[in-house]
């Protein structure tokens, strides 16, 4: 059994969230000024020595903010592998919740860094039901399905932008007859434009109804089954071409 890798075509998201906590520093300093001993008054005392605290401020820490993150897959959706006519997919029902957290930063306002719940996504399965292909539903008894493993990265609430690193596991199978190996997935589904050799897509950013289209273009390597190296042309390209709905909350 072998596993396929999908090297995105785009960098890898970096974590943006702040770690370093302010401190509050103290500075106390004394001093004690010089006194003389009056010759004609051995007895006298001497002044009273004095002591200043200053105590130096630090910046505020910036501020942040909550959320719950709901994601929504629709309809009207596109895969396609080589060279070969893109999928109709329709993707309507599927589902995800996480968590994200606002910087408040000048360098970074409106983003969000977002983390989905592994537990509770669920994209639904390539099917004669759910896809088409040159027009015709897929054959009865194909499916594929689609496991994710990573689905996290960073969106902009004021601009749309939408970045998010997503790694799956395809499995194509054809009832109990046959299972091919798992098709390890991996690439960056964004508002922006991905471009490959073979294959290319441009997104649609975030709007104020929550609906964007995510698009991201992989690399698929070969997987050691003869059936599935042949019939992808396998090492190829794949693209995803997804519409959905991104709301938040206060959590």
């Amino acid at each position: 059994m072998g596993c396929c890798h999908l090297h995105t075509s785009t960098p890898q998201i970096l974590s943006r969230i702040p770690t370093n906590k302010p401190s509050q520093l103290s500075l106390f300093s004394s001093a004690q000024p010089k006194f003389r001993i009056n010759n004609q008054n051995q007895n006298q005392q001497p002044p009273p020595i004095s002591t200043t605290t200053v105590t130096q401020r630090q910046p505020p820490i910036p501020e942040t903010d909550a959320y719950s993150v709901k994601f929504r897959t629709l309809g009207g959706c596109k895969l396609g592998i080589s060279r070969y006519p893109d999928f109709e997919y329709n993707a309507e029902g599927g589902t995800g919740s996480g968590t994200g957290l606002k910087i408040v930063d000048g360098d970074l306002d409106g983003e969000v860094s977002v983390n989905f719940d592994l537990e509770t996504l669920y994209i639904p399965p390539l099917t004669s039901a759910t896809t088409r292909f040159l027009g015709l539903p897929l054959p009865p008894f194909l499916k594929i399905d689609i496991v994710p493993e990573l689905f996290r990265g960073i969106i902009n609430q004021k601009s749309g932008k939408v970045d998010l690193e997503f790694r799956a596991k395809f499995l194509f199978s054809i009832g109990s007859i046959y299972k091919a190996p798992p098709l390890l997935v991996e690439t960056v589904l964004t508002s922006e434009e991905s471009k490959g050799t073979l294959r290319s897509g441009k997104g649609e950013s975030l709007n104020e109804e929550g609906k964007c289209r995510l698009v991201g273009v992989a690399t698929v390597d070969p997987i050691d089954d003869f059936l599935m190296d042949t019939f992808l042309s396998l090492p190829t390209e794949c693209l995803a071409n997804m519409n959905a709905t991104i709301s938040f909350s206060s959590s």
